[in-house]
């Protein structure tokens, strides 16, 4: 049989359920989620396989207004996902729908070339009628060619949209091995899983311009990982709340953080965290390119 792949950049605003739909459509967990708004920050690419197809999908960060260096760099790495795509999926959550930030979207795909497909995730939270009158509304503004209800948490919806972007993908051979499903390096992965840990232990506590640098990576003798990772913060006052109460929390980041690196990897980890106050890390050309973004004057 022929081979055939593709690529899909999955856009969308800020918490609409990007990341859970890419590791929905690969069938294990690529990129890291959060009930935070931005979690995303670099183009993660996620890889799907559907037969005889290769699906590239590029996860994006969330598109908004940006205010600070760190934001204008996560918007530029969102709309560079799509430049070299085969299609664009954007993904929407119609509860929160975010107006604001999904209109300039919708304008800004309006006259692309790329089979555009519109995602209504989040299914499983929302009522019939509203939803329907909310997909005449946006495929009326950019043309979209197809439209999925979805549920990227129940996988209500997604064994249909992956047949359908894999029938959208060119004939051509396979870019990555059978068995990769993404192209972040090890090393990285490793630092978004203590990164998502960092969320969803500390939630509005530490404010999102948090970041987990990578120090080292290397198999021990018995064939277990040694990781040594920093998470840099930005201001002496978030030290106490990252260490928590005798290190409780940044132990409880840890352990977390280490399982899940455990289960995914299928190898003992031994992680090692420790915390550093950088006040201006958000300028580090340095820190960008360990986290995987370009950078935007």
């Amino acid at each position: 049989m022929t081979q055939h792949c593709g690529v899909v950049a999955v856009i969308g605003a800020p918490n609409a359920g990007k990341s859970t739909l890419v590791n929905a459509l690969v069938g294990q967990k690529v990129a890291i989620t959060s009930a935070k708004a931005q979690t995303t920050r670099a183009r993660l690419l996620g890889i799907a396989l559907e037969n005889e197809t290769q699906i590239i999908l590029a996860d994006t960060p969330g598109i908004f207004e940006p205010r600070r260096r760190l934001d204008r760099a996560m918007v530029s790495a969102a709309w560079e996902g799509t430049t070299a795509a085969d299609a664009v999926v954007l993904v929407v959550d119609p509860v929160k729908q975010r107006r604001h930030e999904l209109e300039p979207l919708i304008e800004g795909l309006r006259d692309r070339p790329e089979r555009k497909l519109l995602v209504l995730n989040k299914v499983d939270a929302s009522a019939k009628e509203p939803l329907l009158a909310l997909a005449q509304d946006l495929t009326g503004k950019a043309n979209f060619d197809e439209v999925f209800f979805v549920s990227a948490l129940t996988g209500d919806g997604v064994p249909e949209l992956k047949t359908s972007l894999a029938g959208l993908m060119p004939e051509g051979p396979w870019h990555y091995p059978e068995d990769q499903v993404s192209d972040a390096s090890e090393r990285l992965l490793a630092c978004e899983i203590t990164r998502e840990q960092l969320y969803r232990q500390l939630h509005d506590e530490l404010p999102y311009d948090s970041a987990v640098r990578p120090e080292s990576y290397q198999t021990r003798p018995d064939g277990s990982l040694e990781i040594h990772q920093q998470i840099v913060i930005g201001r002496d006052s978030q030290k106490p709340i990252v260490l928590g109460k005798r290190g409780a929390r940044i132990k409880a980041i840890g352990e977390a953080a280490r399982a899940e690196l455990a289960e995914l990897l299928g190898v003992k980890v031994h992680l090692f965290l420790h915390v550093k106050v950088e006040e201006n890390w958000a300028e580090s050309r340095e820190i960008y390119e360990e986290i995987g973004l370009d950078w935007v004057r």
